[in-house]
């Protein structure tokens, strides 16, 4: 991600305490004109979703075992780790930006200040929508659009149909510039079709993907665009998601009216 990347905001001092924004180096993503001759595999995705993780692994603070995040976030997903045909494996980066990602090799990412702020069913929801992107292969579109991007292919260099080898300069512009994608309209509605599904089959409270977009909403509201640009844009229009979301609740009777949703004023990670 860029210096200020990722994310809706710092959210305050009180969720900046101690942490960190998280690191993709240097890395500005080059614009690439083409290579349509590529053929991209979901393969050649999971192989290059892993390469950048395991960069982002190695260049942000990763919460431990016993730390209370990755104590929460386990509560949480532990029993997801292999969810609808997916091998998951979750990890908490604890920075201050706010955000979540999941990539094609099953990777799923949890900033800790997305933590602060999100109660346990809006978490599941959040994550699940992520979950979704993978499940459904947007993910795959967003690689092969960063790896074009790190590899500074072109309509001139399109000729190859392979995937080449990255060097980790490579690999640390595809993992910003992944982590600078957004979905189409539709796919974002299909991973909040799954978000919503997977919260309903799971006997959780399909009203926290409700709540949980309106924080989005609210943070919009309240944030510069400098502090928080990347869960906001690719999350677009998260009031008119929210009310999408309470209409599906009430025509299936799920609908609980959780009152007035705020940002809350303590961390609700202890």
């Amino acid at each position: 991600m860029k210096k200020i990347m990722l994310s809706l905001m710092s959210f305050g001092a009180m969720y900046s305490i101690n942490a960190q924004k998280i690191n993709l180096g240097k890395a500005a993503g080059m614009v690439s004109n083409g290579a349509k001759a590529l053929t991209f595999t979901n393969e050649d995705a999971i192989k290059l979703s892993k390469e950048s993780v395991d960069w982002m692994d190695k260049n942000n603070p990763v919460a431990g075992p016993k730390d209370p995040y990755t104590v929460r976030l386990n509560r949480l997903f532990g029993k997801h780790k292999s969810q609808d045909g997916l091998n998951l494996n979750y990890k908490v980066y604890k920075v201050k930006d706010i955000n979540a990602f999941a990539c094609a090799d099953g990777s799923v990412r949890v900033f800790s200040s997305l933590m602060d702020i999100m109660t346990d069913n809006e978490l599941l929801a959040v994550i699940g929508h992520e979950i979704g992107h993978v499940k459904n292969q947007d993910t795959k579109d967003a690689m092969k659009s960063a790896y074009l991007k790190a590899a500074a292919l072109d309509a001139a260099s399109s000729a190859s149909s392979a995937v080449s080898t990255l060097n980790e300069s490579q690999i640390g512009k595809m993992a910003n510039a992944f982590l600078d994608a957004s979905h189409s309209k539709k796919q974002e509605s299909e991973a909040d079709t799954y978000s919503y599904d997977f919260m309903k089959a799971n006997k959780y409270d399909v009203v926290g993907a409700y709540t949980a977009f309106k924080k989005l909403a609210l943070l919009s509201e309240r944030s510069t665009q400098t502090n928080f640009e990347k869960m906001f844009n690719s999350h677009p229009d998260s009031n008119k998601r929210a009310e999408s979301i309470k209409k599906k609740a009430e025509k299936e009777g799920l609908w609980k009216d959780p009152g007035t949703v705020a940002l809350p004023t303590a961390k609700l990670t202890k």
